[in-house]
């Protein structure tokens, strides 16, 4: 069973490390609009645990990946991404597992803190599908 587990989340970063080499080379504003096409409603909290990664959009949101079934665009507040110095560690403050909206922080480090503003779950196999077919007509 945990071979099994194993095989599944090996798959599934890889599958996390594709989407976002092929999300990283479309322009900033470009991904933000495909991201917030396939986002749900805004929600108040969501439960936060040992994330697997995530990904810088622009200077005011995050794409953060819980799980590849579970991925969150979160607005913040700040300017905290124009002073991350490109570091790999991201920090986020939780309240008994989970992470709310307008109250919760990001951080890298640096001193700066940002409050999260919004918090909306991405149907990244949507997203994936529309990110293929956009680069299939520009080509």
């Amino acid at each position: 069973m945990n071979t099994i587990r194993n095989v599944a989340t090996v798959l599934s970063a890889a599958l996390l490390v594709s989407l976002a080499a092929c999300a990283s080379s479309m322009p900033r504003a470009e991904r933000l609009a495909l991201y917030q096409a396939h986002a749900g409603e805004p929600m108040q909290k969501i439960p936060y645990f040992s994330p697997q990664g995530w990904e810088e959009v622009d200077e005011n949101h995050i794409l953060l990946t819980m799980r590849p079934s579970e991925v969150y665009l979160m607005k913040l507040n700040g300017p905290c991404l124009d002073y991350d110095n490109g570091k790999a560690t991201m920090l986020i403050t939780n309240t008994a597992g989970y992470v709310q909206e307008k109250f919760d922080r990001v951080s890298f480090g640096t001193g700066m803190n940002c409050r999260i503003e919004e918090i909306r779950q991405v149907d990244m196999k949507a997203a994936r599908e529309a990110g293929k077919a956009s680069s299939a007509v520009k080509t």
